[in-house]
This record gives structure tokens, sequence and C-alpha cells, in this order.
């Protein structure tokens, strides 16, 4: 009798496991596609127009990410304009004043894999060191 309770318990664990793992074939192309841009690989063109006089205020064209972590009412844009060369643009978010992003050129993403980013700056922080035979007096 416990062996079938083993067993009925570890084929609900490996059901849940597998449910857990399925993920459907567009949301891994979309967050490899977002990877992507975040690592400036993605041409994108961000709009940000008025919407009570149906004008733009501002375009943002190029290598561009879009502030993941950013608040409802401010909007970053983050792009590459050159090796080691950035420019970032702080956006103010209000009732009438609203933003779209697209993406300029189609870019090939593996359904099936997963991307993994690792920034070395990530995992060893730039750092000053300072000890005592570099002191300045």
């Amino acid at each position: 009798m416990k062996k079938k309770i083993g067993v009925f318990i570890m084929g609900i664990a490996v059901m849940g496991m597998l449910a857990g793992c399925t993920e459907a074939e567009a949301d891994t192309v979309s967050e490899n596609l977002s990877k992507s841009a975040d690592s400036f690989k993605v041409v994108r063109k961000v709009v940000f127009f008025n919407g009570i006089t149906d004008k733009d205020l501002l375009i943002i064209e190029g290598r561009c990410s879009l502030g993941n972590q950013d608040s409802d009412r401010r909007m970053t844009v983050t792009c590459k304009t050159g090796k080691d060369q950035y420019k970032k643009h702080y956006l103010g978010l209000s009732d009438n004043v609203s933003f779209f992003a697209e993406q300029l050129e189609a870019k090939k993403e593996d359904p099936f894999h997963y991307k993994v980013i690792i920034r070395p700056e990530a995992v060893v922080p730039d750092f000053d060191l300072q000890t005592s035979g570099n002191k300045s007096e």
C-alpha cells in the first residue's frame, strides 16, 4: 500500500514538473527578442506622441532598449550609438503623452532555446581600490 501511495505522489510530482516546463512558442520567442533588444541587437523606432494634439513629441530610432524597471509615469530609452557609446533618454508620461515602440527589422529567434546573457560587469562589479600606498594628500 505504501508503494502505491509513493508511486501516486511521484506521478503527480512528475506531471506537475512537466506542466510547468511547457511554454508557448510565442512566449519563448518574445522573451528571446526582449533579451536581444536589451543587448542592442534589435533596431527599434520609439515614438512619443501627444494624444490630444496628435503630434509627435520625440522619435528615437536605432538599437534601443526600453526601460524595464521604469515607473508608470517615466520611460527611459537607452540606445547604442557606436562601439562602447550609448545615449539614455528620460521621458515623462502623462494623461495625454504616450508612446509606442516598433521593431523595424525581423530577427531570427529560436523558439526552442532560451537565451541566458551574463555580462561580466554584473558578476564582477566595477570598483575602485584604495590602499594606503595610493592616498592623495
